[in-house]
């Protein structure tokens, strides 16, 4: 699992446009990476639209959103036009992204075990290091505090 000071993993991963993106892209400006289980299930739904609903404010104070999940770029087409997402999504087929920020895990469902994505969001600060992590994310009030987060990053 990646720490709260530590650079954060690169990565190059394939949107729902097709085209292909990097964090190093986004060197200079605050990243919120945010792993999510899956498209169209109740919670990932209502944690994209709450980071839709906001999308402007964190574009004001310099940050980008960035979506991951396992799901295929296909379906994450789908996802971000169904819903109207702004921001993009990636696709993390192989789960190599979301294992080496330590999130691609064993869990329990309805006594069925299963890997899959912890609900975890990172914020990462224009030097590519990891200045907050959000573990096991509830989703109510979480884009909220996140963007709280963002702008005393961006306040220093």
């Amino acid at each position: 699992m990646v720490e709260e000071g530590q650079k954060a993993p690169d990565f190059t991963l394939p949107t729902g446009t097709g085209e292909t993106m990097s964090l190093a892209d986004f060197r200079g400006k605050p990243v919120v990476l945010y792993f999510y289980p899956r498209d169209n299930t109740p919670g990932c739904t209502k944690e994209a639209c709450g980071f839709r609903d906001l999308h402007e404010v964190f574009s004001e104070v310099g940050a980008v959103i960035l979506g991951v999940s396992t799901d295929s770029p296909s379906s994450h087409k789908k996802f971000a036009e169904k819903y109207q997402l702004p921001f993009p999504l990636l696709s993390d087929e192989d789960a190599a992204v979301s294992t080496a920020y330590g999130v691609y895990k064993e869990k329990t469902r309805y006594g069925k075990k299963s890997m899959g994505i912890e609900r975890t969001t990172f914020l990462i600060d224009g030097d590519g290091v990891i200045r907050k992590i959000y573990p096991r994310v509830k989703v109510e009030g979480h884009m909220e505090q996140v963007l709280e987060d963002v702008r005393h990053l961006s306040n220093g």
